[in-house]
């Protein structure tokens, strides 16, 4: 399903859509095409996009071809999501020591429009971190790993 979303293939390309998505929130996935929990995330995506369409804009981008922002964002894991509202990072508490990207598949299609509509509203209230609406049992779990510490 990757293919129904657009991609960002580098830095520059994310760079101008970090810049140029207003009013809406930016949601980037942090992934590769192959993996089968990134197909199984943008399946979600994909299926959300056009629900979506007035509130969020959504980009694949390979975590290989701009390696400075997956150093940036610290994408141990994939997938990640990382979400910007007007050129300005959206942080979510999880309810995990990682607020800043949301890391693994969503469990159900419901969970991510939530999610997108919470950052929504907050960031319109100018929020710069919002709280999780997902049940905490469907919030994959894992390690942070701190790597050259």
């Amino acid at each position: 399903m990757s293919f129904l979303l657009p991609k960002l293939t580098c830095k520059r390309e994310v760079d101008q859509a970090i810049k140029s998505v207003a009013e809406k929130v930016l949601v980037l996935r942090f992934g590769r095409d192959n993996d089968p929990v990134c197909l199984q995330l943008d399946d979600i995506l994909a299926k959300t996009a056009h629900d979506l369409s007035k509130m969020a804009v959504i980009y694949l981008v390979d975590v290989n071809s701009v390696p400075v922002y997956t150093q940036y964002f610290d994408i141990s894991y994939i997938p990640s999501t990382v979400f910007f509202f007007n050129g300005q990072h959206m942080k979510v508490d999880y309810g995990s020591p990682d607020h800043t990207k949301f890391v693994g598949s969503f469990k159900t299609k419901q969970d991510f429009i939530d999610l997108i509509e919470v950052i929504y509203r907050g960031a319109m209230r100018g929020k710069l971190i919002v709280r999780s609406p997902i049940d905490p049992n469907n919030i994959p779990k894992y390690d942070l790993l701190y790597q050259g510490i």
